[in-house]
């Protein structure tokens, strides 16, 4: 896991230019806390940080050959295979470099894993950026008059002179609607590298390729052999991704996903005869019966049957509000977004969970590509419009997550609900289905579309780069292609055989887990539900209302939020009060965005 940042300019020297490409890489310090490397040349300077979660992976980068430079944050899954394939090359970045030597940009066809590459084509003065298949890792650049600006992360972007943190209409829009449209990159002139695609930039300008979409079927199997296939893509995902000699943290919650990835890692450690698997869970003191978390029976049923070495890192409400975290949370995403406590306790959480370890291992993505999400009942799948969304509408958003405290005037410029519609459309149009299918079997194709682009364009950003922002690297077993390729294929029937959400998984899983979390009933991500949180969150928003001065101020609707913070109850529990909540948080993280970025909205 690392950070990549460099520029590419072909009328412009930039062989002097090494000092701006190096403080774009010093924005990233967090990814890569091993070491750091710039590479110059006339028209291109590319720039690294280094995290070396193994020990045995500390090739300097970029690293340089007769012919090309590369830069690598990720993991390649298959490196073993282009070993044998390629030759005995010693670190990951060698074999990026190998294979793109010996098969051009087809390259990326031929690697697995989450990763982000950047290659300076030194014979064709051409830069290739490859994002791996479901965009585990992050990718953004910004074309030039005569080249283009990249890096992982926005804010490696934004330090350089030639990109200013100006958000126009479209771009705030893609903010406040929380769609996640794949390959949009908020800022004026930013994208991002789009899952399974890659871009070439040379001096006929940028160029971009998508090399893997999802395909749409037949499907091969009957249900036995189905079941019994995804028990098998999801061992080998956990196999390749659960080290052998490094320790790792699991993070467990008790539900179905992280419990089945927990359970199957424990029996590999057995097998290779390693210490206790040590797992992690969040809980948050206060609120309802002293706090205790709606997880920690299934957490402790499971740890005890596995033998696991548990930890719950219990987070409050003074470190969910505390302005560290906050800003720390903030600046990690580089972008505000409607989470509030769920950024501040996932940041809270890795920044403890990095005290033992440099890496971790969660069930992220097993409701996207399994059709979990709470989104996904009969009253929300004929919705014309991004699902989640229509689900906050029937919860009492208005606008969507996280916009209704805006200004009246300017909801009406932003249509977020016309922009949300739009999106979908354009994202529905894309959904892949097979010749034979049925009305409903291509209407529920579509909603898994949305589920493993859109979706996951929100979801894996999220936990990405708030365990990077403090130096803990993530690997995610679900987001494995295969395993997404095999269970979209699969018909609807079979998604859905026992009726409930993740049919499959469940049934994949069941021999592994107690019954008590086979068959929970599905439980989100854990918010805090301290009424002491709500207080201080309507406590933030007066100040904001009052505040003249405030850089948001013009935005939104003052007296609006001055009546929203005089009922802070509703802020508390139950899935209203988090739409509700959602508000509050999004205000008060725009009003921080717009100051610590100096962002220019322009609409």
């Amino acid at each position: 896991m690392s950070g990549i940042a460099g520029w590419v300019d072909f009328r412009r020297d930039l062989s002097l230019e090494r000092a701006t490409v190096r403080a774009m890489v010093a924005t990233m310090a967090g990814r890569g806390p091993d070491g750091e490397g710039v590479w110059s040349a006339p028209h291109a300077v590319v720039g690294h940080r280094r995290q070396d979660v193994t020990g045995r992976d500390g090739a300097p980068q970029p690293m340089v050959a007769q012919d090309a430079v590369a830069a690598l944050d990720g993991d390649i899954f298959n490196a073993p295979a282009l070993r044998a394939e390629l030759g005995a090359h010693e670190s990951q970045v060698a074999l990026v470099l190998a294979a793109y030597r010996r098969w051009g940009v087809a390259c990326a066809e031929r690697l697995t894993g989450c990763y982000a590459v950047a290659i300076w084509d030194i014979r064709r003065a051409e830069l290739v950026l490859i994002r791996d298949r479901l965009g585990n890792k992050p990718l953004f650049y910004h074309p030039t008059p005569d080249g283009v600006i990249f890096g992982s992360e926005r804010k490696a972007l934004l330090s350089h002179p030639l990109v200013e943190p100006v958000v126009d209409i479209d771009g705030l829009r893609e903010v406040l609607s929380y769609v996640g449209t794949p390959g949009h990159g908020v800022f004026r002139g930013t994208h991002q590298v789009a899952p399974g695609q890659l871009v070439r930039v040379g001096r006929d300008g940028v160029h971009r390729q998508q090399y893997w979409t999802l395909p749409a079927g037949p499907h091969p199997h009957d249900l036995d052999t189905t079941v019994r296939t995804v028990r098998e893509l999801v061992t080998e995902s956990v196999a390749a991704q659960v080290p052998t000699d490094v320790p790792f943290a699991m993070m467990l919650s008790g539900g179905l996903d992280s419990s089945g990835i927990t359970a199957i890692a424990a029996h590999l450690m057995r097998e290779r005869g390693a210490g206790p698997l040590h797992t992690y869970t969040v809980a948050f003191q206060g609120g309802p019966a002293g706090g205790a978390s709606p997880d920690a029976p299934y957490v402790r049923e499971l740890s005890e049957r596995l033998g696991t070495r548990h930890t719950d890192i219990l987070v409050d409400t003074d470190t969910l509000i505390d302005p560290v975290v906050k800003e720390g949370a903030l600046r990690a995403k580089d972008v505000p977004s409607p989470l509030g406590s769920m950024n501040t306790s996932l940041y809270a959480l890795c920044r403890t969970v990095t005290q033992e370890t440099p890496l971790a291992v969660l069930g992220d993505a097993a409701d996207g590509i399994f059709g979990g999400g709470m989104w996904m009942s009969p009253d929300l799948r004929d919705a014309d419009t991004i699902p989640w969304v229509a689900m906050s509408y029937r919860n009492g958003c208005q606008h969507g997550m996280g916009a209704d405290l805006l200004d009246p005037e300017l909801l009406r410029k932003l249509d977020l609900r016309g922009y949300c519609a739009d999106r979908y459309r354009d994202a529905v149009a894309q959904a892949p289905s097979h010749p034979d299918d049925s009305p409903q079997e291509r209407r529920m194709r579509q909603l898994w579309y949305l589920n493993v682009t859109n979706w996951l364009q929100l979801l894996l950003p999220h936990s990405e780069s708030i365990a990077q922002s403090v130096g803990l690297a993530l690997r995610l077993p679900y987001c494995d292609h295969r395993l997404v390729e095999y269970v979209y294929a699969a018909p609807w029937a079979m998604k859905t055989f026992d009726r409930r959400e993740k049919s499959l998984l469940r049934a994949a899983l069941r021999d592994l887990l107690p019954p008590s979390i086979v068959d929970r009933r599905k439980s989100p991500y854990p918010v805090t539900q301290d009424a002491a949180y709500a207080q201080r969150l309507c406590a933030d928003l007066r100040r904001l209302a009052t505040d003249r001065d405030a850089p948001a101020a013009g935005l939104f609707d003052a007296e609006a939020v001055l009546r929203y913070a005089e009922q802070p109850d509703r802020l508390v529990a139950g899935p209203r009060a988090w739409g509700a909540r959602s508000h509050a948080e999004m205000l008060l993280q725009l009003n921080m965005w717009l100051d610590l970025y100096r962002v220019r909205i322009a609409i």
